[in-house]
C-alpha cells in the first residue's frame, strides 16, 4: 500500500513537472499564439463554436459579451454577460436576441496559455440586418402544409413581411419583392415567427420563403433573409396548435415578477388562452383545461398574454397556451408546456428594479417583458429582481409596495414611476406626493431608495404608435419632477441622456414609440446605472 501512494506521488509529481517544464519552455510555441481559429455550426437555431485544442491538458473560458452603446464617458467597450468553463474544444453558445461577442482563454495549471483570440461577433447579427432562418425544412424533415416559419428576430423589428415564392428570388437580399417567383406575402406578423398556409402550392412539392423586418411606418430595416427551401409532404398531419417562443432568449435572465406568456399564433386564429400550474397537468393531451390550473387568462388577436398576479413564490411553474373559438373550446389542442422557475431567494437581496413598463420591459411595440433584451436590468452589472408593472402609475405603483418589495427586502431599490402620468392630466404635485410616500416606505423598511429621473416623451410618436393623446404640458411636469427628484439624497439622472438633437423630445434611435426605450435605450440606462454603483449600498 505504502509502495503504491509513493509511486502515485511520484506520477503527480512527474505529471505535474512536465506540464510545468512544457507551460514554460512553449515547447510547441502555444505562447506566441495570439488567435486562435474559432468556426461555428448551427442546428435548429442552436450555435457552436469550435476552436484549436491545445496540445498539453488546459480548459478553456468562455465569455459572452454585448457591445454597450459608447454614449456614457468612461465605460467599457463590452458588457460581460457569462462566464463559463470546459475541457473540450467547443462550446455550445447561449441563445440571444441581440448581437453577441464571444472570447475563449486557454489555461494551464500555472495560469494563462495564451492570448485569447479576438472577441468574435454571433453570426446570426448581420449587417445590413437580414433575419437567420431557425426551422429547416428538407427532404429529410418535410413540412407539412401548414408548416411554422421561425427565424432569429431583429433588434427593434415591429413587424415581419413573409414572402412566399415557387423558386428564389433572382436576387438574394434586397428590399423589394421578387417580380418573376412571387407567389404571396403578408406583413401580418409580429414576432420572429409565422403558420403559413401553403395548402393552395403543395402540388409544386418545393417552395421557398424568405423574411423581412419593418419598422413603425413599414420601412425596411435592413434586408431579406437568404430564400430558404420548404420541402412538403401533403400527408403530414399539419400542427393544430400554438408554438410556444422561446426560441430567443437573453442569457442568465430571470422571469420579472409580474410574468409575461408569448407564443406564435396559428394560422388565422385569432383568440387564445393560457392557463398556469404549478405542478404539469394530469392529462397532457386532453383539449379541454387542467383540473389542477392556477390561474387562466384570455387574450385576444394575440401572441403574448400579461399576469396580472405577481409570481414570488420559488419553485418551478409550468404554462401552456390554446387557441379557442368564441364559445371557448379548444381549437385543435393546446401548446406544448413551457416552464419557468422562481428561485429561493432567502434574506435581503442587493437590489430591485421597482416601477411601471419602462422597468417591466418590452418596447418597439411588438416586445413585451417576455423579451429580456428590452429589460434594463437584463444590462446591469449586478443582479436585480424586477418588480416592474406595465400600466403602472406612480399612485399604483406606490400602492403596491408592501405586496411586492417587502418580502424581497432588497438592500437597493431603483425607482422609476410616473411617465405614464407625464401624458395624463395628472399634476407634477400630485406625481410628486406618490414619489414621496415611495421614498417615505423605503426608509422606514431600511430599503435605500435610488431613483431615476424621468426621460423625456415624444408625443407624435405615442399617437402614431397607441392613438393616445399627451398632456401639452407633459415637459413642464417632467422637468418639477426631475428637480424633485435630484434633491433626493440618492437618485441617478437619465434625462440628459435621452434627447433627440434639438433637446426637446425623446431620441427617435432610442424609442420607436416615444414612451418605452428599445434596446439601445435599455442599454443606456442600464450603463448609466452601472456608472453610478457607488450610490448602492454593499
Amino acid at each position: 500500500m505504502k509502495r503504491y501512494i509513493a509511486f502515485a506521488i511520484i506520477l503527480s509529481i512527474c505529471t505535474v513537472l512536465n506540464v510545468f517544464l512544457i507551460e514554460k519552455t512553449d515547447f510547441f510555441n502555444i505562447n506566441e499564439t495570439t488567435s486562435l481559429e474559432v468556426s461555428f455550426s448551427e442546428e435548429s437555431g442552436h450555435i457552436t463554436a469550435q476552436w484549436d485544442k491545445l496540445p498539453y491538458p488546459c480548459i478553456y473560458k468562455v465569455e459572452t459579451f454585448s457591445k454597450t452603446t459608447g454614449r456614457v464617458d468612461g465605460e467599457p467597450t463590452y458588457h460581460k454577460f457569462l462566464e463559463e468553463y470546459t475541457s473540450s474544444s467547443e462550446y455550445a453558445l447561449p441563445s440571444s436576441a441581440i448581437p453577441m461577442y464571444y472570447q475563449v482563454t486557454a489555461y494551464g495549471i500555472f495560469g494563462k496559455l495564451a492570448s485569447p483570440f479576438d472577441v468574435i461577433p454571433n453570426p446570426n447579427y448581420t449587417n445590413p440586418p437580414a433575419p437567420v432562418t431557425i426551422v429547416h425544412y428538407t427532404a429529410e424533415n418535410p413540412a407539412s402544409v401548414k408548416p411554422y416559419l421561425v427565424w432569429h428576430s431583429v433588434p427593434r423589428a415591429v413587424i415581419y413581411e413573409v414572402e412566399i415564392l415557387s423558386a428564389p428570388p433572382e436576387k438574394e437580399g434586397g428590399v423589394e419583392l421578387s417580380e418573376k417567383n412571387h407567389l404571396f406575402s403578408t406583413r401580418r406578423v409580429y414576432t420572429n415567427g409565422y403558420q403559413a398556409d401553403l395548402s393552395e402550392y403543395a402540388s409544386r412539392g418545393t417552395l421557398y420563403y424568405r423574411v423581412r423586418a419593418l419598422d413603425l411606418d413599414r420601412k425596411p430595416i435592413g434586408v431579406f433573409s437568404r430564400s430558404e427551401a420548404i420541402t412538403i409532404d401533403k400527408s403530414l398531419t399539419p400542427p393544430d396548435y400554438p408554438l410556444i417562443n422561446t426560441f430567443d432568449k437573453m442569457p442568465g435572465t430571470e422571469t420579472p415578477l409580474y410574468p409575461v406568456y408569448q407564443w406564435i399564433p396559428m394560422h388565422d386564429e385569432r383568440l387564445y388562452e393560457v392557463e398556469l400550474m404549478i405542478e404539469p397537468p394530469s392529462d397532457a393531451s386532453a383539449t379541454g383545461p387542467s383540473k389542477n390550473r392556477e390561474w387562466y387568462h384570455t387574450a385576444d388577436d394575440s401572441f403574448s398574454c400579461y399576469d396580472e398576479y405577481p409570481r414570488p413564490y420559488a419553485g418551478t411553474y409550468y404554462w401552456r397556451v390554446r387557441a379557442i373559438d368564441k364559445n371557448g373550446k379548444t381549437i385543435g389542442r393546446y401548446s406544448d408546456i413551457a416552464t419557468f422557475t422562481v428561485p429561493e431567494r432567502k434574506g435581503g437581496v442587493f437590489a430591485a428594479a421597482f416601477g411601471d413598463s419602462i422597468t417591466h420591459g418590452g418596447g418597439a411595440l411588438s416586445y413585451s417583458p417576455f423579451n429580456a433584451e428590452y429589460s434594463y436590468t437584463t444590462y446591469l452589472d449586478f443582479p436585480a429582481l424586477n418588480l416592474g408593472r406595465s400600466g403602472d402609475t406612480a399612485h399604483t405603483t406606490a400602492m403596491r409596495f408592501e405586496d411586492d418589495v417587502l418580502p424581497f427586502h432588497p438592500r437597493n431599490l431603483i425607482i422609476m414611476t410616473g411617465s405614464n402620468d407625464l401624458r395624463s392630466y395628472l399634476t407634477a404635485d400630485d406625481i410628486i406626493k406618490d414619489i414621496t410616500t415611495i421614498r417615505e416606505k423605503c426608509l422606514a423598511n431600511d430599503i435605500r431608495p435610488i431613483f431615476l429621473t424621468l426621460m423625456p416623451i415624444n408625443p407624435a410618436n405615442i399617437e402614431k404608435a397607441f392613438h393616445t393623446p399627451s398632456d401639452p404640458d407633459w415637459m413642464t411636469k417632467m422637468k418639477k419632477i426631475n428637480a424633485f427628484i435630484r434633491e433626493q439624497e440618492y437618485y441617478i439622472d437619465l434625462e440628459p441622456y435621452f434627447y433627440n438633437k434639438s433637446h426637446t423630445l425623446l431620441d427617435d434611435d432610442l424609442s420607436i414609440d416615444g414612451l418605452h426605450p428599445d434596446i439601445v435605450g435599455k442599454m443606456l440606462m442600464a450603463e448609466i446605472i452601472n456608472m453610478n454603483k457607488d450610490k448602492f449600498r454593499k
